[in-house]
Parts: structure tokens; sequence; C-alpha cells
């Protein structure tokens, strides 16, 4: 695989071991001290359903140039423990060039782990910890693959000495010494690769944000003051960023005491004028579709978060899964025009969450956005995003005529809206069917003029060019959409290695579809590979019901937890052609 790589100077490393081993602290500390030697970087996360003693795995794909997916092979992975590492051994692709580092005091090798093919090496990790007061595995670990791969030390030490600081001066003093002997470990082993000199510049303009912290972010810079949800893996972490960001320009955060109250809550803010949103996964919004049903007959601008995760039902809270495309576009009972929205990558979560913000507010309507597990718990290094002009502007009746009339029929479908409490802005809003001034009717007349007004807001509005991604012009193209989108892109360029021009296009805005700009993107395309992480095919279904396509057509799938990689794609294109 390596020879396939576009960037030969990636490494990807895995951590695993058993919950509360420190897998994911350990990874984050990589992540960020290689941000300070001035690398790009990517780590994922793993674990299993257990709050605390069950499998866990952090993934890390480190390079000088921007990453935003993971490859194909794990260069690196060092076992603290071999806890339950079965249950997600498949998640950790090895192969004769891969390098396992393991801790004779943990056991014998796995079988699934010892016939990968990867070159095994023992690194006594426990007996190291032993001789260093309060030291802990996971620092000795960290010290070990941070030489392996050439993170500098003093960088690596002003890393640990930062974080550690919270815990007092005997956790500082503890974890130096434990990545100082790692580091030792380390001059006996021999690494796979080893990361190639960065850029510089460190990471001065260069941030370190996970696609949860992004969509917060970008809701907060859209105009949102309001947030109410119930806690939901893989969705929670948003909220915990939210809390006390909110409060710092004004905005407040409610833990409701369910999904159903969530959705109701940000509704009734939103009536009252404040841009309002939740977040939530698959169950929560299956809930909510009632709701969001309200919210569009009662045109109240809501900003619904799926962050989506493996199904049906309770499913796999903690992996990740493209599976509710279906539920977001069609989950409404009868005909209810609103925007779904996609973010393509940890840092397009900032700008999809702040654009989701301002179509909810254009439009007054609802807005779903969804991104999904493996965008929302990963953390990227990425180029500090530019601030951008999006600010939800809802236009409002600052001084309704005598004969208000909230659900007026206009060219665009948009009607002035009145804050309650606005002289002369009085009217009904509830879920019933109306006629212009908000009193119920169920006239066909009144029906069927809200149902056209309704949804001509949402596909006459014009959403420029952020509805898709689109790179090169190649005949073959490969078409997906949300987290697909990485890997996508990276296939298309090991492609254009080999001599095979593609054209990418990755779908930002699901509904309303735009069948013109699909089109025009399409031009000239003669075969199409659609990309997509769900079992059943749904966005290939998508696509086939709103849009026309190549008859020369393939669909490359499969359902969670496991990622599409970029060398799956590569070699469904090549051996197409």
């Amino acid at each position: 695989m390596a020879d396939q790589d576009p960037l030969p100077e990636t490494v990807s490393v895995a951590l695993t071991g058993s919950g509360g081993a420190g897998v994911v602290t350990a990874g984050q500390m990589l992540l960020e001290s290689a941000a300070g030697a001035g690398y790009y970087g990517l780590m994922g996360r793993s674990s299993g359903p257990q709050i605390r003693g069950g499998e866990s795995a952090a993934f890390l794909r480190l390079s000088p140039q921007p990453v935003a997916n993971f490859g194909d092979v794990f260069d690196i992975m060092i076992a603290f423990d071999w806890m339950n590492v079965d249950r997600f051994a498949a998640e950790i692709p090895l192969d004769g060039h891969s390098l396992v580092l393991c801790d004779p005091d943990a056991g014998a090798v796995p079988e699934v782990i010892a016939k990968s093919g990867a070159r095994l090496a023992e690194v006594p990790l426990k007996a190291t910890t032993k001789d260093i007061p309060g030291g802990r595995i996971n620092m000795v670990g960290l010290g070990t693959v941070a030489a392996l791969i050439g993170v500098p030390e003093e960088i690596l030490n002003e890393t640990l000495t930062r974080i550690l600081g919270r815990k007092g001066e005997g956790a500082v003093t503890a974890g130096l010494a434990a990545a100082r002997a790692g580091l030792a470990l380390a001059g006996s082993l021999e690494a796979p690769c080893r990361l190639a000199a960065a850029g510089g510049g460190g990471d001065a303009e260069r941030w370190n944000v996970s696609g949860n912290e992004g969509i917060g972010l970008g809701a907060i810079r859209g105009g949102v003051r309001f947030v109410a949800a119930y806690p939901i893996t893989p969705a929670t972490d948003a909220l915990e960023w939210l809390a006390p960001n909110l409060e710092n320009v004004g905005g407040h955060l409610v833990q409701a005491e369910d999904e159903l109250a969530s959705v109701n809550m940000i509704i009734g803010a939103s009536f009252g004028g404040v841009p309002s949103l939740t977040a939530t996964s698959g169950p929560g919004l299956a809930l909510m579709m009632e709701s969001v049903g309200l919210a569009v007959a009662a045109e109240v601008p809501i900003v619904v978060v799926d962050v989506m995760r493996g199904g049906p039902s309770t499913g796999i809270p903690t992996k990740s899964e493209q599976s509710d495309l279906n539920v977001a576009v069609y989950g409404c009972h009868g005909d209810a025009p609103h925007v779904v929205t996609a973010a393509n990558s940890v840092v397009d979560c900032l700008f999809t969450g702040q654009w989701s913000v301002h179509l909810a507010e254009s439009l007054q309507c609802p807005v779903i956005v969804l991104s999904d597990q493996s965008l929302g718990q990963s953390r990227a290094v990425v180029d500090r995003p530019a601030d951008l002009a999006f600010v939800g502007q809802r236009e409002t009746a600052a001084a309704p005529a005598a004969e208000y009339r909230r659900y007026a029929v206009t060219a665009s479908g948009v009607s002035p809206a009145s804050v309650p409490g606005t002289p002369g802005g009085e009217f009904v809003a509830d879920g019933l069917e109306h006629n212009p001034r908000g009193t119920p009717s169920s006239m066909a007349e009144d029906h069927l003029m809200q149902l056209e007004k309704r949804q001509r807001k949402v596909t006459g509005f014009d959403y420029g060019d952020h509805w898709a991604a689109i790179d090169g012009s190649g005949e073959l193209a490969v078409i997906t959409w949300g987290s697909s989108t990485g890997p996508a892109r990276e296939a298309c360029r090991r492609a254009a290695q080999r001599g095979l021009a593609t054209r990418l296009v990755s779908i930002r805005l699901l509904a309303p579809a735009q069948g013109e700009k699909f089109a025009a993107a399409m031009a000239g395309v003669k075969r199409a590979l659609v990309v997509e992480q769900t079992h059943s095919q749904q966005f290939y279904r998508y696509l086939r019901a709103h849009y026309d396509l190549p008859d020369d057509l393939q669909v490359c799938h499969h359902p969670g937890p496991l990622p599409i990689r970029p060398g799956e794609i590569t070699e469904r294109l090549i051996n197409w052609s």
C-alpha cells in the first residue's frame, strides 16, 4: 500500500488498551506534540459500549501536509494491554510493513494480531513503569512511539508539562520521567517509517479541533444563542463544548429531560426570536421528527445536528455510519420541505454548522445537519479556518400592517415574521394547516397555497457554490458525501498518480436536491462510482431518486464500523478502467 500513498511521508499509529488505560489521553498528547513540531494530523478513537474496562483505541495519521482521513494500513501499533483487542482488530489493518509493539508482561500476542503479518517487537512497558514513582504505562508508550516516528523530545516534554501541569508538579515529574524511559526503549527498535521534515512555523496559525467543536463554533458564529439537548453518544462532546462557550457570548444551554423536550424547547426559543439549535444522534433524531414537522408548518427556524452512529435502534453508539440519510431527508410525515446539510471533513464541520444556521434563519425552516462519529469525535490539526460572513438573518416584521399576515404568500416564499410582543404582530402558530393569517384551515385552497409557499422558499433559494465540493474534470466521477469524502479525495489523487483522471463530487446540500447544478458538475462524465458507508446503499438510492446519473455506474459501500479506506476506492477505479 505504501507505494500508492500520495503522501509517502505520512505516518499512521494505533494505540490500544483497555478502557481507563489512558489510550485516548496518550493519543491526544501525541497529536498535540506533532502539532507543536509543525505537523498536521488527524486522531480518531474507537471504543466498545462499556463505560470503563472494555476495549479502547486511538488512531493517528500525521504528516507535514494536511490530512483529512485515515490511510489503509497502520505503520505502528502499540498495545498497552490486550484487553478485548479482538473486538476491534478489524479496525486496525496491519501488514508486513507494520510494527507492533507489545509488552511481554501483557501475555501472549492474540492470534488475530500475530496472523496479520506485522513485525512484532517486545517492549517492557509494565516493568519499566514500575521503576518510576507515579509512572503510567501510557506515558512510557507515548515516549516510545514519539521517538520512533521522530517527534522531538523537547516538544513532547513541553506538551506533557502543559497538560499534566493541571494535575500538579508530581504528575509532571512522573510523566516526564515515564516518557523519557519510553524514549530510551525506542533506541533498540527500528521504525517502519518516520515523519519527514515539517514545513516549520509550529502550530501558531493552526487549530487542534474536533468536528463536534467545529459544529459548536460554527453555530455560535452563525448567531445561535440558545441550545437545548439531551446527552447522547457521539453528540455529547458538542454540548459539552457549547455549554461554557455559549455563556461567553450571552447565550444559554439547557439539558432537557429527553429529546422530545429539547427540540420543542428550541422551537419555543426560536419562535421568540433567538436562533436555536439541538444536537443528537440517530435515535434522538427519530424521536424529534414530529416536532421538525411542526417547525416546518409554523415556519420556525431551528437547527438539528445529527452526529450519526451505527443503527438501527440503539445500534452501535460508539461507532460511525452514514445510515441516517433516509430519516433526515424523508423522515417527516406529510409534505414537509426542509433543508439537510452534511459536513465533509472535521474542519468543514465549522463551515457547515455556520452555513446551516444562516440557511435556517434566512429560510425560516428547520435545517438538519449531518455529521457522524468519525467526524464529530476525531481531532484534526488544521490551518486556521477563514472567518465566514454567514450570520443568521431572519426577515422580521418590525412594524406589521393593520392586517398582519404571518404566512403571507410572497415571491420567495419567505414571509416577515413578527417577534412575540411586537404591537400588531399577533398571529396563531401551531401545527395545523392555516391561511395566510395563521388561522387554522382545512380548505384545499389554503393547503395548496401553503404547501407551495413552503416548497418554493427552499427550492428557489440560491445556495451558491456551497452545495457541493467539486475537484477535477475527468470522465470518471466519484460521487460521495460526508465522512466518505476524505478517502474518496485521496483515492482520486492516487488514481491520478497512476494516470487515471477523475472528478470528485462531494454533496454538502442533500435537500433540496440541486438538479441543474448537479448536471453542470457532471457534464462530460461517462462513468460514476458512488461511495458511502451504509449497508443498503441509501446515498445511491437518494441519487437515483433525484438526479440523472450515467448508465455506467458502480457503488462502493459497506456499513460501519469499518471506515471506507482510500485503497479500496482506488482499486475500484483502477480495475474498472
